[in-house]
């Protein structure tokens, strides 16, 4: 009897858990993904890479973001826009950007301030910042 009350115990909480560690699965794919990549001096400039996904439930027909960057002290060098531009969807792509007179060891920090522009569907959208998502690759930090 006992192996059988096991049994059923094990069953039913599969069957209250697998929903929801699918769902906590789907909040982690779904929204804006920005990646910063690498980074790369380029003559008298940083280069951002950065790797862009959309997983809303539309395209995006322009993302651009307001990006702050920092010097290795904390204090910011440069406040700018970064235009994205179309993110399909479900379809990665790569963007760079270049820091004016910063060599990539100058810079600690990017932070996304927030979304300055973000189309979907023809009308601007709050999606881009709503559902951003941050993260690095390399040792440089990005914020969102």
């Amino acid at each position: 009897m006992s192996l059988r009350l096991n049994a059923i115990f094990t069953l039913v909480t599969g069957a209250i858990l697998l929903p929801a560690l699918a769902g906590a699965e789907d909040t982690k794919t779904t929204g804006v993904h920005l990646e910063l990549n690498s980074v790369q001096d380029a003559g008298n400039a940083c280069r951002l890479t950065f790797v862009a996904e959309n997983k809303l439930d539309q395209e995006i027909e322009k993302a651009v973001f307001e990006t702050v960057i920092f010097d290795q002290s904390g204090g910011v060098v440069l406040l700018s826009l970064f235009d994205f531009r179309d993110l399909p969807l479900n379809k990665p792509r790569v963007r760079q950007f270049d820091v004016p007179g910063q060599t990539c060891s100058a810079i600690s920090r990017v932070l996304i301030n927030g979304a300055n522009t973000c189309s979907v569907g023809g009308a601007e959208s709050d999606a881009c910042g709503a559902a951003l998502n941050v993260s690095s690759r390399i040792d440089v930090e990005l914020l969102g």
